[in-house]
């Protein structure tokens, strides 16, 4: 894992790219030009061709694996490409005169798909049964935009008008969109925290880049350079956006920027894909060592991460939970294989050898670098009580962390169900009430209710062990 330093930078450097239009924008966006409406026409259809290959690429994408998801943001492409195409057939002098469509399909392209990509994340859209309802409507979208288009070209009349820029309604459309590319942007920045994949960073520069589009085509008259601007943004904005979804949806382990909720779960199950080489290098080495504390590190993380996300932690402590839950235990790589397996209850001189593993691990990581401060400290503590009475060091309630009281938690839940040479497994409920009797002086009470409500959510009887 990417040392958390090393997120930073990442961070401000896709801030300077998503900045980057908008600064141009308000530098030289008043300057004006003489342009010809056949740079439009060529303008405006290599951006519709652009859309239009991104939106059959995730419609067949999406159709082939049943993502209801990944269709929708197809219709979002493609409702731009319609948008798009009209928005160059209509330029004034090229094969048309004079006509309302240019301005009208120029202002709603933006707004309309933004609008439906923001769809993309709610529920309803996620299962294969939305499928045929989608393609069925994707298809109806671009026959409809068409046949509105060349209605209006043909009878100006039909075409309502657009919002003088700067009038009340066209800052309003500007606001509501942007609002809606904003919340698109954050929902991509945060899965780009939690996977810190070069890709879902172009999703967020390549957004920034087509609201700062809007802001051109609604903002700036024909004859400013920011109108120009806003054209070459959109062509920009849509390769960044739509090369990185599609390399997303091909993938195994997909991200989903623009859809969001990728569970925190993934990134334990791909470790490799999510976390890196080094800490799937870390796991098999544990799993050759000993098959069933590595079996038991990767079932501790997989809970520790589903109780963050019920407690609400963000993407990036998520991500260092989930890399502390893999490789808590990987001190035990320093232990002898005769106290690590052996069959039967251990002396105190063992367990005094099994008690430094923490520190081991700790150690292990700070020589292989890279791993940040927090992950470390996950390996340390994830032994510590409330109380004072863990180890190794000793640590009380207000020197841990909210993800040391999660692993810790986890820990011992799993340790308990988990059969040993010496005992058999304990069951579910069993082990809930030890951690309850514990809450509040060995173990925090919101993680123990949070572990309560995960399994709970997961439908299984509570008596039966697991």
């Amino acid at each position: 894992m990417l040392a958390r330093p090393r997120l930073a930078p990442s961070i401000a450097l896709c801030g300077v790219g998503a900045a980057l239009p908008a600064a141009v924008l308000l530098s030289f966006g008043r300057d004006t030009v003489d342009a010809s409406s056949h740079l439009h026409f060529a303008t405006v259809g290599g951006s519709a061709l652009v859309a239009a290959l991104a939106s059959i690429a995730l419609t067949v994408y999406g159709a082939r694996r049943r993502d209801g998801r990944t269709v929708l943001v197809g219709t979002a492409f493609s409702a731009m490409a319609g948008m798009l195409l009209l928005h160059g057939i209509a330029s004034p002098g090229v094969i048309v005169g004079m006509n309302g469509v240019v301005a009208l399909s120029g202002a709603l392209t933006l707004p309309l798909g933004a609008a439906v990509l923001a769809l993309s994340g709610f529920a309803p859209f996620r299962g294969q049964r939305a499928i045929t309802p989608l393609v069925v409507l994707q298809a109806a979208v671009i026959l409809g935009l068409l046949a509105l288009g060349l209605a209006g070209l043909l009878d100006p009349g039909l075409v309502p008008a657009v919002p003088e820029v700067g009038s009340p309604a066209a800052l309003a459309l500007v606001t509501a969109t942007l609002a809606l590319f904003g919340f698109l942007i954050l929902r991509s920045l945060d899965t780009y925290v939690l996977t810190q994949r070069l890709s879902d960073a172009t999703v967020v520069v390549g957004l920034a880049f087509l609201a700062a589009a809007l802001v051109g085509a609604l903002d700036y008259e024909y004859f400013e350079l920011g109108w120009w601007l806003g054209h070459g943004f959109e062509i920009v904005g849509l390769v960044l956006v739509g090369a990185a979804v599609v390399l997303d949806i091909r993938r195994a382990d997909q991200s989903r920027p623009l859809t969001g909720g990728l569970p925190a779960a993934r990134l334990v199950a791909a470790e490799e894909t999510f976390l890196g080489t080094r800490v799937r290098a870390l796991t098999v080495r544990l799993a050759e060592k000993d098959g069933s504390t590595e079996e038991h590190t990767r079932r501790v993380a997989l809970r520790a991460v589903q109780i963050g996300e019920a407690l609400g932690l963000p993407p990036s402590r998520l991500r260092s939970l989930a890399t502390g839950g893999l490789l808590h235990d990987i001190g035990k790589l320093a232990v002898p294989d005769e106290i690590l397996k052996k069959p039967g209850s251990l002396t105190d001189e063992e367990f005094g050898v099994i008690q430094r593993h923490p520190e081991w691990g700790h150690h292990l990581l700070g020589e292989l670098g890279d791993f940040a401060a927090d992950v470390r400290r996950l390996v340390l503590d994830h032994h510590e009580r409330l109380d004072g009475s863990g180890y190794p060091r000793g640590l009380t309630q207000a020197q841990l962390d909210l993800e040391t009281r999660i692993l810790a938690v986890c820990d011992v839940y799993d340790a308990l169900i988990s059969p040993r040479v010496y005992r058999d497994a304990w069951t579910r409920e069993r082990a809930l009430g030890l951690l309850r009797d514990g809450a509040g002086e060995l173990f925090d009470p919101r993680c123990v209710a949070a572990l309560e409500h995960v399994l709970a959510a997961e439908r299984e009887p509570l008596g039966v062990a697991v």
